[in-house]
């Protein structure tokens, strides 16, 4: 296998006496899709939280690209391409799209930008997923599914190795999960890494080539899609006995 762009080494989160994440270990290979699934409170975005440096964790290690990254900032770590959206977008809503994504074009990815022309770089973003008519547009009139959308795409302004989705999809109808889907595809197909956290298994099924599932802050299940829907200990965690 070739050397992972992320890997996560006995990873422990405590909150006062309540254990978050357990000694969990996970990677993700550069160009990867991995899907990371568990009922409510099983730790994902704890992991997701640690990974992206909005949490430090107390034991354990978190590695990218070969770099210990575990005690970094978080714009640090942005810097060197790992990006996340966040389930509830929170655009600056006094700005338009197009300056939504210059923000990050400049203050996370100058050193990676290809030519550092800011706007036409930022349109660029906007037109590979379906936002560029709404460049103009104060970002607080958006849809629900376009707001989503422009999530996505300041995470793609910081020029990302790494991608965490954070539930993208939450709430949104078949056909607007299928238009988030096919943007996440296509970034990876770019060479971008991608950890999707979703609840919408149909999404998460098509989008993985592998799965890791926690439950009560460990790791219980690692495999292909069609592996975890036949795991018991899954099945279990999500049905009870």
């Amino acid at each position: 296998m070739s050397t992972p762009v992320l890997e996560v080494r006995a990873l422990v989160k405590r909150f006062g006496g309540f254990v978050a994440l357990n000694g969990v270990d996970l990677h993700v290979g550069a160009g990867e899709r991995l899907g990371l699934i568990g009922p409510n409170g099983s730790g994902k975005t704890t992991m997701i939280n640690c990974i992206s440096g909005a949490l430090y964790n107390d034991e354990g290690s978190i590695i990218f690209e070969g770099r210990d990254i575990t005690r970094m900032a978080p714009h640090q770590r942005t810097r060197l391409g790992v990006a996340r959206s966040f389930q509830i977008p929170k655009p600056f809503r006094s700005m338009t799209v197009l300056e939504n994504l210059r923000v990050p074009l400049e203050y996370a990815a100058w050193n990676r930008a290809e030519h550092r022309h800011i706007t036409d770089e930022a349109m660029a973003v906007l037109e590979s997923i379906g936002l560029k008519h709404c460049a103009q547009q104060n970002s607080a009139g958006l849809t629900q599914v376009d707001m989503r959308k422009l999530e996505l795409a300041r995470a793609l302004a910081a020029k990302p190795r790494l991608l965490v989705s954070d539930e993208a999809m939450a709430g949104l109808s078949n056909a607007e999960v299928d238009e988030i889907l096919e943007i996440l595809l296509a970034l990876n197909k770019r060479g971008v890494a991608v950890i999707m956290i979703e609840h919408i298994m149909r999404a998460v099924m098509r989008f993985s080539q592998r799965v890791v599932v926690l439950d009560a802050g460990e790791k219980i299940a690692e495999g292909t899609p069609d592996e975890i829907v036949r795991n018991p200990d899954v099945e279990r965690a999500y049905l009870g006995e």
